[in-house]
């Protein structure tokens, strides 16, 4: 007589997904990360539908508008007609800027900058600080030397020094100022996955895999990296608000987005000498570039701590 042994369900999609499931639940009990994906939230709709919200051109001065009044004068304080300002003057929600474009469309389509200028960055120095820090940590010996040696040199510069050195060589434009942000972020994610790498390929899974007759291909890309992207999700969210302060400084000293690209660190350098003579020229950029970087700060945080198995306030 046969006996038929049950087949065991060993399905891994399981415990991908009850992961995801405890992480999204504690990301959520912690009021400080909903405020953030909540401004965050706010700011990416702003991003999207700008060209849609903008009352005016961002890059078009309102003299170069046909049957626009003439009388207009630079700088204007902001004019909203329900809070009182003339109906015969043109409604400008945060006025009009030294060279007499639309403050608030502006504002508008630099959040759309400001969140590509985040992205952009640290998806190139995740790619590329996660190759190098997967071979540093993998192979070891020499690899790991050469290639750890080279991003601690990186890392003995000032980040922000650093990146004006490296536009003041390729020369100012927000190509190069996004470049050399990505070059200076390189070294903190090939540490982080150089130390997540160190830390997995001693595990028994892997030393299974290995024995098995498995490559280094399979080893690596297959059962190393997907177990260390938790630490490298934390460092990129908390990455691209860097970067987009490191953005805005760039171009506040006039290395990043050129005029009339609507940066918001280019416009509080183009008017930094005029905030006491027009404040709202300068608050609202200042305001709108806080807002962001603490958005995905909170979000890190609450990343941080929704990650790490250590904690146990999971219902």
């Amino acid at each position: 007589m046969q006996t038929t042994i049950p087949k065991l369900d060993t399905d891994k999609s399981l415990d991908s997904v009850s992961l995801w499931s405890v992480t999204r639940k504690r990301l959520f009990r912690r009021k400080s990360a909903i405020f953030g994906m909540t401004i965050l939230g706010i700011l990416i709709v702003i991003a999207l539908t700008a060209h849609w919200l903008a009352p005016y051109d961002p890059t078009k001065s309102m003299l170069d508008i046909k049957g626009y009044p003439t009388s207009v004068e630079k700088r204007q304080p902001p004019c909203i007609h329900a809070f009182g300002c003339p109906a015969d003057q043109p409604q400008h929600i945060l006025g009009l800027d030294g060279v007499i474009r639309d403050e608030f469309s502006r504002l508008l389509y630099g959040a759309r900058l400001s969140l590509v200028i985040g992205l952009a960055t640290v998806t190139f120095a995740i790619v590329i600080g996660t190759v190098l820090g997967s071979l540093a940590g993998y192979f070891g010996g020499w690899v790991d030397n050469a290639i750890m040696r080279v991003m601690d040199v990186l890392l003995a510069f000032p980040s922000l020094l650093l990146a004006i050195a490296i536009v003041t060589v390729l020369g100012p434009g927000l190509i190069n100022a996004l470049l050399a942000i990505g070059i200076v972020s390189i070294p903190a994610y090939a540490r982080v996955v150089r130390g997540s790498v160190l830390s997995i390929r001693e595990t028994d899974y892997v030393s299974a895999t290995r024995s098995l007759g498995g490559n280094t291909y399979e080893i690596l890309f297959k059962r190393i990296l997907p177990n260390a992207l938790t630490p490298l999700i934390v460092q990129g969210t908390l990455g691209i608000a860097t970067a987009i302060l490191d953005s805005a400084a760039l171009s506040f000293l006039g290395l990043g987005a050129q005029p009339p690209t609507p940066e918001w660190g280019a416009m509080l350098g183009a008017e930094r000498n005029q905030v006491f003579t027009a404040p709202h020229l300068v608050f609202y950029p200042g305001l709108a570039i806080m807002l962001t970087v603490l958005a995905f700060n909170l979000l890190g945080d609450g990343l941080r701590d929704a990650l790490d198995p250590r904690l146990a306030h999971v219902s």
